[in-house]
């Protein structure tokens, strides 16, 4: 479907906005929990989530463990020649390292998440990067703190009682890497809802050969353990936001917690991460529209006594949560791996 000609309001009612942040609260909320906090039957939530997923609208998938891989991740900054966008942006995306890729207003910025070790990263910014007669600069921002991310982002159709009443149970805190290690069956199963959340305990039995109550037991302790955050992924068009922008962030070191935390609680924000590089913070915000951000900039920013704010808007986003979103005409490949 292109968005750029179909008005949201004809592609998602006000009970679709409702539901898509029904999932934002809980990835893998059953059919009736949703219908009974939103007073509608379990018949029409199932046939409005079922048209959304056929029409590939709605993703909701696993979310990748960016908070706790936060120190050492990096936000590169890709300049590439005109014209040279998409093929660089494909090479990224095709990469299972790199779960958010955007290009930016004005084609010659490529923006993307990497999570990988030490031998990989280095691969990518010393080698592959450079060899790539298409980049022509690359900025590298390593995150210190993860203040919020996109799988904690609620686009606030539901009221605070609904949203509380979806909710799941707070998982646990999480132990030290390492010490609860994951087997091959914890692993076959976050694969699965990498790239569905929603399949059932019935469809995941089935797909990694194991009895439906070990599958049962197995993702509760994986919720327990905060390791089932899921990410509903939909273009922020159809949910009233027309504009999503990279804000890099010049902050005083002593209220860098402060401002980010402040970020962090913004209802149109949905992510903020202390960085090294030319900025200490960056943050990403959904607004309504460009005079929204502009008040964001000035109503938001404003107070908290940033010194400086580089904006950067989003023109397509390509890959989120892992899910790729767009494949622009299939430009020719190019192998970042």
């Amino acid at each position: 479907m292109d968005l750029s000609v179909a008005d949201p309001d004809t592609v998602l009612d006000a009970l679709d906005r409702r539901l898509v942040c029904a999932l934002q609260v809980d990835g893998r909320a059953e059919t009736g929990r949703i219908a009974e906090v939103l007073g509608v039957s379990t018949r029409t939530v199932t046939r409005r989530l079922a048209r959304l997923h056929r029409s590939g609208l709605l993703r909701v998938v696993r979310m990748p463990d960016v908070e706790d891989a936060a120190v050492g991740a990096l936000l590169l900054r890709v300049r590439v020649l005109r014209g040279k966008v998409d093929t660089v942006a494909r090479a990224l995306a095709d990469r299972s390292d790199v779960p958010f890729v955007d290009v930016m207003l004005g084609g010659q910025e490529v923006g993307a998440v990497v999570l990988s070790d030490a031998g990989s990263r280095d691969r990518l910014l010393y080698g592959q990067l450079p060899a790539t007669a298409a980049v022509t600069e690359t900025t590298t921002h390593a995150v210190l703190h993860a203040y919020a991310d996109a799988g904690q982002w609620r686009a606030g159709y539901l009221d605070e009682a609904e949203a509380a009443a979806l909710a799941p149970p707070p998982s646990v805190p999480r132990p030290a890497a390492g010490e609860t290690p994951l087997d091959a069956l914890d692993r076959a199963l976050l694969a699965r809802l990498g790239t569905d959340a929603r399949q059932s305990h019935a469809a995941l039995a089935a797909a990694v050969g194991a009895p439906e109550s070990t599958v049962r037991r197995r993702l509760h302790r994986l919720a327990e353990g905060g390791l089932l955050r899921t990410h509903t992924t939909i273009d922020p068009r159809l949910l009233g936001m027309a504009v999503d922008a990279n804000l890099w962030l010049d902050v005083p070191p002593g209220r860098l917690a402060e401002v980010g935390t402040a970020l962090a609680g913004h209802p149109q924000v949905h992510g903020v991460f202390a960085t090294s590089g030319p900025a200490n913070l960056m943050a990403t915000v959904f607004c309504p529209d460009h005079g929204g951000l502009y008040r964001f900039v000035t109503g938001t920013l404003g107070p908290l006594g940033i010194t400086r704010a580089e904006t950067a808007i989003v023109g397509r986003a390509v890959k989120r949560a892992g899910v790729v979103l767009s494949d622009t005409a299939r430009p020719p490949r190019i192998r970042l791996r």
